[in-house]
């Protein structure tokens, strides 16, 4: 009982912060990056487009002001085998292109099509992303540790190898709901998706082990598992020096994760993209925006809504916040 009052509390403070957002016209870019980098009143600047489109993808990365140099790192999620909801390389070409970018991923801590290097770039191949750009699996060669700031359950980060390749990322995230974290957007795509095999187990047993084979016998503490997603997240941002832009596609937008190999059907309709430079601020207005939705038939987020519930999923963006990450104040800037 007492756990259900206190999800019922954490939904209740998402969907005040959300009423409490802002909506805003379009700027000049160089406007919008200085009130990005800099924001009034301690509010992050949320871009957001209802087109889902590959040069709509692109604008909103200029949108954000924070041009990538240097090796780029995209990361995304390659998604396994028998799943279809995975954001597609001819929507993400464009602005891959656009960056120079090469697309990075780490193998999975289950068993399926992406679970070693061998097997995930045939899962890559016959998705088609090695066809769109060049790809790193940045665990092939094994695992690195990176400091964290917050250390109450991870004691460092184990990330992927090769991340000391990179200077910059453009973490591009597929917006969807997720079996264990509730939901899936930049900050998972950040700390999951960046962490070694290795290191997602390290991650989703709150620091108990980083052994793939055990892991799934410790994954019981779950406010642990979501706030050491919070703090590998933030030992990425720290590791670019903010040298990282943030983006959310909501489309196909399942209760499933693209790690899934056969997702339930997407009950809510295509949104848009949303972008910013505050991962917290990002994946919180994308929260808001399906929280807000009157479910009716052909789009109900009914199913999606429970999932962050039960899961406690709003708990990440919320500890994100308290150990310095972002805000989940925001400004929402149409660029419709």
């Amino acid at each position: 009982m007492k756990r259900t009052i206190l999800l019922s509390m954490a939904l209740l403070s998402l969907l005040s912060c959300g009423s409490t957002s802002k909506k805003g016209k379009a700027k000049t870019q160089a406007t919008a990056a200085t009130e990005a980098e800099a924001p009034k009143g301690g509010e992050a600047i949320v871009y957001f487009t209802k087109d889902i489109t590959p040069e709509s993808l692109v604008k909103i990365y200029k949108a954000l002001g924070k041009s990538a140099s240097g090796k780029v790192a995209v990361k995304i999620s390659t998604g396994e085998l028998g799943g279809h909801n995975y954001l597609k390389p001819e929507l993400i070409k464009p602005l891959v292109d656009s960056v120079k970018g090469t697309i990075v991923e780490c193998n999975t801590a289950y068993e399926g099509s992406r679970s070693n290097t061998e097997a995930h770039r045939k899962t890559i191949s016959e998705h088609g992303f090695d066809k769109v750009a060049s790809v790193d699996i940045m665990d092939e060669e094994g695992s690195v540790k990176i400091p964290v700031k917050d250390s109450s359950h991870i004691k460092y980060d184990l990330v992927g190898s090769h991340l000391g390749r990179y200077d910059f990322m453009v973490n591009l995230a597929h917006f969807k709901g997720h079996a264990m974290g509730g939901f899936g957007g930049v900050l998972k795509n950040q700390s999951i998706g960046v962490a070694s095999a290795a290191g997602k187990a390290y991650i989703h047993s709150a620091g108990y082990t980083q052994d793939v084979a055990e892991v799934w016998s410790h994954v019981d503490n779950q406010d642990g598992f979501l706030e050491s997603m919070a703090a590998a997240a933030q030992a990425v941002h720290e590791y670019f020096k903010g040298n990282i832009v943030y983006i959310n596609i909501m489309n196909n937008m399942s209760i499933d994760c693209d790690c899934d190999s056969d997702p339930a059907a997407p009950k809510i309709k295509d949104m848009g993209i949303m972008a910013s430079l505050d991962p917290v601020a990002l994946d919180q207005a994308c929260l808001d925006k399906v929280f807000a939705i009157k479910p009716v038939e052909g789009n109900d987020n009914t199913d999606f809504v429970e999932r962050v519930k039960e899961l406690h999923g709003t708990h990440t963006v919320e500890y994100a916040e308290k150990i310095g990450l972002g805000t989940r104040k925001y400004t929402i800037v149409s660029l419709d």
